[in-house]
């Protein structure tokens, strides 16, 4: 082996760089990974809301169609429920609490499935003939209407 007299070629920072150390790309995993995990959880809040929010305008309609059948026939009794839109099916079930009768009615939305579990605020909504609005769970009617 020969001995040319050069020292070593060493290497320089500008040649180096040309990716991204293992860290650096742990580093920005963790970053998208939390801002993953709290859009996902806004998300769900807002898709509760707004399943919350149909029900709510299912729940007065049905209570403006009762209103109407009382105006025409002077009783409640026998009026049916109107059907709500698939949006509010899917995640609610709207009945009469007990039965109505000639002078008297109230109707409630029960949330199924996930919406049941995910929204403690409100939980089952009510309207009654004297517009007397509630909720099942730890919001109140305030909260919920």
């Amino acid at each position: 082996m020969r001995r040319t007299g050069r020292p070593p070629r060493t290497v320089s920072a500008s040649s180096r760089s040309h990716g991204f150390t293992l860290i650096e790309l742990l580093i920005a995993m963790a970053v998208v990974a939390i801002l993953a995990a709290t859009a996902v959880a806004s998300y769900e809040f807002a898709m509760v809301k707004t399943r919350r929010a149909a029900a709510k305008g299912c729940l007065t309609e049905a209570a403006q169609y009762m209103e109407r059948y009382y105006t025409t026939n002077f009783k409640y009794t026998d009026a049916p429920i109107p059907a709500c839109s698939a949006d509010v099916t899917g995640h609610y079930r709207v009945e009469f609490v007990g039965v109505p009768d000639a002078s008297s009615y109230a109707l409630q939305a029960v949330p199924l499935g996930r919406q049941a579990s995910a929204d403690g605020l409100c939980g089952t909504l009510s309207i009654d003939q004297a517009g007397t609005k509630g909720a099942s769970g730890h919001g109140g009617a305030g909260d919920c209407w």
